[in-house]
């Protein structure tokens, strides 16, 4: 009996063990299942994430600024999709700041565009080879082609420059449009300082035709008006020696001075007509020299002793020095007339009851002729002008003078193969020096 109790318990306690068994491997099952269940959920949440991350993404790349990164329940997602959305924001705040920018630089580029368009000189800007990179439509006009075909083309398929002048160079001088043989243009070269290595330049055209129209008229008219006027005041030149000499009866001391002071006033003018006259003569042609050897001693002895006269109503000695007496081919009246205008300049502008001192030097291959005058002088701004065809100082002083002058003497000393040149300290003194060859 005690033996099948104890058999009967040993096959109960076999069978608790199997079954025991089997439900340990039930339950490790079903919290397999349980886990795996939680994890696959999981895993799902954090792929769907992870895609609406692509999409977001991929919709900012393409340009879609307005695309948003929702939250979902996985832990540090909300941190993410914050600062996903945060980059997004900021990324549309800089577009608009870039679109603004670009509106306002188009419109800028636009007024500047219609400001240069309404030149009347035209711009074109080349590169180093002077192939046309751009053109304004006043050019674009004047070499009668479209902007746009003109773009690659060489600019010297439309203009023509000087030989001598380099077009790089150009810096108001005369250049000539291929299909305007008629009008007179003039050009300048700017260098484009840009932060690339490549050489660009602006070729600025300026058209002159009718500046250049009206001052031939101009021209005409002084020349014909000065030409008319030259024979009365000849003519009164004449009677006035008439008077002086007494061939309409005696005069007395008073007359004879009164007389003497308009004979100089008539000559005066007469040199100013004739200043006008060759001056005209000039634009055309180059001044005709008579040359002959000339002790410049006796020249200028000359010159000064017809001067002296002028120079005594002011109070001014004409001092003439002579280092040494030099020979030299030249026109002797187109050389007085230069001395003389240079007296005549020194009276007029230095101060009265001091020297007008003249000296003559040398070297080997030139002779030098200064004027000296002790006044008002020359400010540099009137220094670089003072030669140029017009431009008289004269005005502000209330005298006399057509500008010429100075103008028409350094052309008679250029003919000569010379030059003339000014210094001065204002207040002080004016140099002008004349160099001659020998």
């Amino acid at each position: 009996m005690l033996m099948y109790i104890t058999s009967l318990w040993s096959e109960v306690n076999e069978q608790i063990f199997i079954h025991g068994a089997n439900l340990f491997v039930i339950i490790i099952f079903a919290l397999l299942f349980i886990l795996t269940r939680r994890t696959n959920k999981r895993w799902s949440k954090v792929s769907d994430y992870l895609g609406k991350v692509t999409n977001t993404v991929d919709s900012v790349r393409y340009g879609n600024l307005t695309a948003k990164l929702e939250n979902i329940e996985i832990p540090n997602s909300a941190l993410l999709s914050e600062s996903v959305n945060r980059m997004v924001e900021t990324l549309r705040d800089r577009e608009k700041m870039i679109t603004e920018y670009q509106t306002e630089l188009r419109r800028q580029n636009r007024f500047l565009e219609a400001a240069i368009n309404s030149l009347s000189d035209g711009l074109v800007i080349v590169d180093e080879h002077f192939n046309i990179l751009r053109v304004t439509a006043q050019a674009a006009d004047w070499f009668e082609v479209k902007g746009k075909e003109l773009i690659g083309k060489n600019l010297f398929d439309y203009i023509t420059v000087s030989e001598e002048l380099k077009p790089e160079k150009l810096k108001n001088d005369e250049i000539f449009l291929k299909n305007k043989p008629s009008g007179s243009f003039l050009g300048s070269t700017m260098k484009l300082n840009l932060d690339d290595k490549n050489k660009r330049y602006v070729v600025l055209i300026k058209n002159i035709t009718s500046e250049k129209e009206i001052e031939t008229l101009k021209e005409d008219f002084v020349a014909t008006l000065t030409h008319d006027l030259k024979v009365p005041i000849l003519a009164a030149g004449n009677i006035i020696d008439f008077f002086l000499d007494e061939k309409f009866g005696e005069i007395n001391d008073k007359q004879r001075m009164a007389l003497s002071n308009m004979k100089t006033s008539n000559n005066e003018l007469i040199e100013l007509v004739q200043i006008v006259l060759d001056t005209y003569k000039l634009r055309d042609n180059k001044i005709a020299l008579f040359k002959e050897d000339i002790g410049i001693k006796s020249l200028l002895e000359e010159s000064v002793a017809e001067m002296a006269p002028i120079a005594e109503k002011t109070g001014n000695n004409i001092v003439l020095s002579v280092q040494n007496d030099c020979t030299a081919a030249i026109d002797k009246l187109q050389m007085k007339r230069v001395i003389k205008n240079l007296i005549q300049n020194a009276i007029s502008h230095g101060k009265p009851q001091t020297n007008i001192d003249i000296k003559v030097s040398n070297d080997d291959k030139n002779m030098f002729i200064s004027v000296f005058d002790y006044g008002k002088g020359i400010s540099k701004e009137d220094l670089d002008k003072i030669f140029n065809k017009y431009y008289s100082t004269v005005k502000r002083f209330r005298k006399i003078g057509t500008g010429l002058g100075l103008y028409l003497s350094k052309e008679i000393i250029k003919a000569h193969g010379g030059d003339i040149t000014v210094s001065s300290v204002e207040g002080s003194f004016t140099e002008f020096k004349i160099q001659l060859p020998l």
